[in-house]
């Protein structure tokens, strides 16, 4: 009996062995790469400010273009005031009258960047809800404005008629991205010490060589705050409304 006995635990030690090996074996076999899916919901809450023509309300008939202005670093917050600073809205402040709607958006977040799909669902909302030439609207940004509306020009390539960037950067490779039909103006000072001239440089030399319309705007002795010459060149304003992705299809 005793010698039965052992048997039988030796048999079962061995099988708790082999177990042991065959579950290591299991887990080791396991895929590192596995399937999965979740669908995300990101929301965003943008204040703005929506400009006006003199002849909105008198013609009725009349589509109108409209330029989409993004604001710098210095003017994000909850402070929609803010926005006066700079830019088109603070020409309109002190009495300049444009020709287009203009649709300046504030960016919440003081240290993060542009949510750009945000900022093209507000776009699109107020485009359907405005009398809005759909083959003239326009896109415009300052630093980290300018960023943003790079970004934009790369993910909704066939929405703008053109675009003017003001001491922006971006990376280069997103020239190759972004459409030929699209006019683009660049200004930028040549001593900004926050964003280098070389980031517009880099940027305007990539998409000349690659046969882009660009146009490129140097202040000698200005730093980063070039948008103030920038946004006083009426010549920009004339340009803008001379674009129209209709005749360009």
């Amino acid at each position: 009996m005793k010698k039965f006995h052992l048997v039988d635990m030796i048999k079962c030690i061995l099988y708790l062995i082999a177990l042991l090996l065959f579950q290591s074996c299991v887990a080791q076999s396991k895929p590192n790469l596995i399937d999965a899916e979740m669908q995300t919901v990101i929301s965003e809450k943008l204040s703005y400010y929506l400009y006006y023509p003199d002849d909105y309300e008198s013609d009725q008939k009349k589509m109108f273009p409209i330029l989409l202005f993004l604001h710098g670093g210095g003017e994000s917050g909850d402070s929609l005031v803010a926005l006066k600073r700079n830019g088109p809205p603070k020409m309109i402040v002190d009495g300049k009258k444009f020709p287009f709607l203009i649709l300046a958006p504030q960016n919440p977040h003081q240290k993060q960047w542009w949510n750009t799909r945000a900022i093209n669902q507000l776009l699109d909302t107020i485009v359907a809800n405005n009398r809005v030439d759909k083959n003239r609207i326009y896109l415009t940004g300052l630093s980290r404005g300018g960023g943003a509306a790079w970004e934009m020009a790369v993910q909704y390539p066939t929405k703008f008629a053109a675009m003017a960037v003001v001491c922006g950067m971006s990376p280069v490779p997103y020239a190759s991205w972004i459409d030929k039909k699209m006019p683009i103006w660049v200004f930028h000072g040549e001593e900004d010490k926050s964003i280098a001239i070389s980031e517009s440089e880099n940027m305007v030399n990539r998409l000349k060589s690659m046969g882009y319309s660009v146009k490129f705007t140097k202040y000698p002795g200005v730093g980063h705050n070039s948008w103030i010459r920038a946004y006083k060149t009426e010549a920009l304003y004339d340009w803008f409304m001379q674009q129209d992705r209709g005749l360009k299809n």
